[in-house]
């Protein structure tokens, strides 16, 4: 049976990523800027995904599949600008976009996703 590693825990709800064999699971991730408009959020994210991943000895090309949860789907294109940007076009995850009403004050995304060593 495959040991279980989890990060420090975040504001006593969750783990910010927890491994479990070959398989990483990073939790819902915001952007730290929250002032910036939807493209300036999205690097700050990918800036995040970037540092969750190299705690763990890994790299965005390592991001199997992402799920993004978006607060106005008419900002999906600026998401998409800054995702191509950082992602290299052969070593694109796959992913899902789901527009949601609401993700806190100023919160424009939320990202979770799942990546294999």
């Amino acid at each position: 049976m495959a040991d279980i590693e989890r990060s420090e825990p975040y504001a006593g709800l969750m783990h910010l990523s927890v491994a479990h064999g070959d398989t990483i699971y990073l939790a819902g991730i915001v952007a730290d800027e929250l002032g910036a408009d939807m493209e300036g959020q999205t690097r700050d994210v990918l800036r995040q995904l970037d540092e969750l991943a190299a705690s763990h000895g890994l790299d965005r090309s390592r991001v199997l599949t992402a799920t993004i949860f978006i607060t106005d789907m008419a900002e999906k294109p600026a998401m998409n600008r800054a995702w191509q940007e950082f992602f290299d076009a052969a070593q694109l995850p796959t992913r899902a976009t789901i527009g949601v009403a609401d993700l806190g004050p100023g919160v424009r995304l939320e990202m979770v996703a799942t990546l294999g060593r």
